[in-house]
């Protein structure tokens, strides 16, 4: 047996980089759990007028240094709610990943595109251009959801010039029948 050891050394830092970020997104998950739970006291919100969340970012950040701004604090906090299990959470996402799918309001699509990054492996770049591209949504109104998860997964292939106009969903407010388009 043959060992490469580039393919050793990629293998290994992945896993290293894998690692970090499963750590990382659990030591927020519980940073969130302590705001919620202790400085909100179980609460959405903090009492009106306490300003926690900037307080607590000026603090950290002095503290900790980078990571600990208002929107990021916000996130953490965010991720325990959506998330009140750290089990729940993917060892296969990295916290960027959660700040994208926490953006989403529906939990159905949150974890829709979680199972699709962990099954697809996603990068961050693809995880926003499938949402940008509301994968979820059309495959929610497809007849053919193995030809969308293709097509998101592969792209367009054009093989007929007519592939690139012909698009029955643009047309649909015409109220047409499906078969003329």
């Amino acid at each position: 047996m043959r060992i490469n050891i580039g393919e050793l050394l990629m293998q290994g830092r992945q896993e290293a980089a894998r690692q970090i970020n499963s750590v990382l997104v659990q030591t927020y998950w519980h940073i969130g759990k302590y705001i919620v739970e202790y400085e909100q006291n179980g609460k959405d919100r903090a009492t009106y007028g306490s300003g926690l969340i900037n307080t607590l970012s000026k603090d950290l950040t002095i503290a900790y240094g980078k990571g600990f701004s208002i929107s990021n604090l916000k996130s953490i906090r965010n991720l325990y709610f959506t998330f009140p299990k750290s089990q729940t959470l993917s060892d296969f996402l990295s916290w960027s990943h959660y700040v994208e799918v926490l953006k989403l309001d529906d939990a159905l699509e949150q974890q829709f595109y979680i199972k699709q990054c962990e099954r697809e492996n996603w990068s961050i770049r693809e995880l926003k251009r499938q949402m940008k591209s509301m994968l979820f949504h059309r495959l929610a109104l497809s007849k053919n959801k193995q030809e969308v998860l293709d097509l998101a997964k592969d792209g367009l292939l054009v093989q007929d010039s007519r592939d690139i106009i012909k698009d029955s969903y643009v047309f649909e407010f015409l109220g047409l029948p499906e078969q003329l388009l």
